[in-house]
């Protein structure tokens, strides 16, 4: 163990990763409106260098963020002066992050062949994925299939899986994972969800009846520039890595660069900003090429878009505290769905429209895909609720997919009788 340790760390310095020694994670609970504001106040002090998991909600509602080493002491005062409590979630962030890329290390031993000897306990990078993908349609030709749909900014494919009985243009589930390229428990749920498609499709009857009259397409890396860049630079890495003129900052959050209420509140004009919107919607190839399959396609009747973390179900709208429509019938969906997942291990779920369960966003995927026409729009945030945050331990990548596909067939289930 020892020595995988010491591989990896030299293995992280030989490649310049950026490294977070002397890290932590604190989670602030400001319990005032003048609490919360001395709160948001640190979210323009650039020079702190603090990265926000979890943003500022309301008092009450616990912010988590990543203080780099130096900054401890500053903030912790600062804290402290104002009265603003606060607790420890993670001691070391290095030490996670190193914990994580042994194991790794360790599951790149033995090349899988085939995938049913593919580890789906552990996290893997793009080619490993890619290889993952190619291997599941070469053994189920009649299943499944892979799409490129466009290119990233680094021009590198992005593949959609397409699961299908046949049939020209049928009904169709959309599922993605990965949007936020260091929520790495959504791509490794994306993984296990294909394969578990793929070994449920004819005896599991709910699973046989939604293939018997619907397509199921799955991305499972959304933003793979942003996802190679936590394997090989920075894994607290969110965003794309696309380069806009006027700024030296890189990339745009994915999950406001959509045309739904752009460039609004909950959004950031700053090109620095963790939440960039972008100079204009759809700016991102990665999003473009979403928005044009849906547009193309036509008949997209559910769409879920998984991220991670805090344990929530949400449902449009994030732009607008205006309910949707068809409120009653997605809070009800999203009760069932809450309901099956925890039946599997207890874990605890909140749901609720985005703007009124967590914060105001604006530019997200599902509140686009809402106005598009496709009602059963679900976005998820999976485990933890802080402990672990981004960083959650392989060991536990397998029961979040379990649970979680439990209320993915809550919605496809729904979806598949309300067609029409």
């Amino acid at each position: 163990m020892r020595a995988l340790v010491l591989l990896a760390a030299l293995v992280a310095a030989a490649a310049g990763t950026e490294t977070f020694v002397g890290h932590q994670v604190l989670r602030i609970i400001p319990t005032s409106d003048e609490e919360l504001q001395k709160v948001q106040e640190l979210q323009d002090l650039e020079e702190l260098q603090l990265d926000f998991w979890l943003a500022p909600r309301g008092p009450g509602y616990p912010v988590d963020v990543r203080v780099p080493f130096p900054s401890l002491q500053p903030l912790k005062a600062h804290l402290e002066a104002n009265g603003v409590s606060y607790s420890i979630m993670i001691e070391d962030v290095q030490a996670l992050v190193d914990d994580e890329r042994t194991e790794m290390l360790r599951g790149r031993r033995r090349l899988p062949l085939s995938t049913n000897t593919f580890d789906y306990a552990a996290y893997h990078n793009l080619d490993e994925i890619y290889t993952f993908m190619d291997l599941l349609v070469a053994e189920n030709p009649n299943l499944v299939s892979k799409l490129e749909i466009g290119r990233s900014t680094e021009n590198r494919p992005i593949y959609v899986l397409k699961f299908s009985k046949g049939g020209p243009n049928r009904p169709a589930v959309w599922i993605d994972t990965g949007i936020h390229s260091r929520e790495w428990v959504t791509q490794a749920s994306g993984v296990w969800f294909a394969k578990k498609i793929v070994l449920d499709h004819e005896n599991d009857e709910g699973l046989a009846s939604i293939l018997d009259t619907m397509d199921i397409f799955l991305e499972i890396v959304t933003n793979p520039d942003g996802f190679v860049f936590t394997q090989t630079q920075n894994r607290m890495w969110r965003k794309t890595r696309s380069r806009h003129s006027g700024s030296n900052c890189i990339g745009v959050d994915p999950n406001r660069n959509w045309d739904a209420g752009f460039g609004g509140p909950g959004a950031s004009k700053n090109p620095c900003s963790e939440t960039y919107h972008g100079p204009y919607a759809n700016s991102e190839p990665e999003v473009k090429a979403i928005v044009d399959f849906v547009k193309n396609h036509g008949n997209i009747k559910a769409f879920v878009s998984i991220h991670s973390y805090s344990q929530l179900l949400l449902y449009p709208y994030g732009y607008t505290r205006t309910p949707v429509p068809d409120q009653k019938e997605l809070h009800q969906v999203s009760q069932k769905a809450v309901a099956a997942l925890s039946s599997l291990y207890g874990t605890k779920y909140k749901y609720g429209s985005i703007i009124t369960t967590i914060y105001q966003a604006s530019g997200g995927t599902i509140d686009w895909t809402y106005n598009q026409g496709i009602k059963y729009s679900f976005t998820f945030e999976l485990r933890d609720t802080g402990r672990y945050g981004f960083l959650l331990p392989a060991k536990q990548i397998v029961p979040t997919a379990q649970e979680t596909w439990l209320a993915l067939k809550v919605i496809m289930l729904h979806a598949r009788d309300h067609l029409y």
